[in-house]
């Protein structure tokens, strides 16, 4: 495999993972080029084509792509910690999650894994129909936040992550209604042009060199400070596919 391609998922100062980029091409001995994408469709459109021949992706992408290219994965990145909770203001009436039927939940991007798939899943847990049952704004991850902050919502569902750093000047302004399960690792994968043995040696390689690996993606994003490298199973990624179902986007998985 001569070159690898890798993509940056909406980023697109490339040159800012110059030490991964290196690290990688160490790994695997060979050339690589990053190429930046916009979103999860033109990631996916480009693996289609055999554009690229490796793409890192969240858990929501993970699935679509997977389900549109018949990708394979090859490693997953954990994230300590990637978790979605579900908070409020500490003067709410809302004390459960059951508690927000009829109320108003603000939540981050569509598509999210953690700022909108993770709560949903939360709510389906709970027996609640975002559909139904409540209703949902989608505001971003600044304006979620503001919203909750302002009392423009009863209640904000988001990353643990953020909760930390929206709760970190006042704690004592917000409470958690619950945290939700860790998350499915992001996904490494190779597009289907890619023959099994090549994928199987990549991920043997990928392993061999995870201190280094990890290290240089850690520099570029604070996510994955502490991250490993797994061998993922795919029906780890079904609650993604049932949250997706959930708010009636199961088409996105034909």
């Amino acid at each position: 495999m001569r070159y690898a391609s890798l993509t940056a998922p909406y980023c697109h100062d490339i040159a800012n993972y110059s030490e991964l980029r290196a690290a990688l091409a160490q790994a695997l001995a060979t050339e690589v080029e990053f190429v930046p994408v916009d979103d999860q469709i033109s990631g996916a459109v480009l693996l289609k084509d055999g554009q690229i021949d490796l793409a890192l992706v969240g858990p929501s992408e993970y699935v679509v792509i997977q389900a549109r290219t018949n990708a394979v994965s090859v490693i997953g990145i954990t994230r300590p910690n990637y978790r979605s909770v579900l908070a409020t203001r500490a003067e709410s009436e809302v004390k459960a999650i059951a508690d927000l039927k009829s109320k108003t939940l603000a939540l981050s991007d569509v598509g999210s894994t953690s700022g909108h798939l993770g709560p949903i899943a939360m709510l389906v847990e709970a027996g609640l129909d975002p559909q139904q049952d409540l209703t949902v704004e989608m505001l971003g991850d600044d304006g979620s936040t503001a919203a909750l902050r302002s009392g423009q919502v009863e209640a904000w569902g988001g990353s643990f992550t953020d909760y930390e750093d929206m709760s970190q000047a006042a704690p004592e302004q917000f409470v958690i209604l619950q945290r939700g399960p860790l998350l499915p690792s992001d996904v490494l994968i190779a597009g289907s042009h890619i023959a099994a043995d090549v994928v199987t040696a990549i991920q043997a390689k990928m392993l061999a060199n995870e201190a280094a690996l990890t290290t240089a993606i850690a520099t570029h994003e604070r996510k994955y400070e502490g991250s490993t490298l797994t061998v993922m199973q795919d029906q780890d990624y079904d609650s993604i596919r049932a949250a997706y179902s959930a708010i009636g986007q199961g088409n996105f998985l034909n």
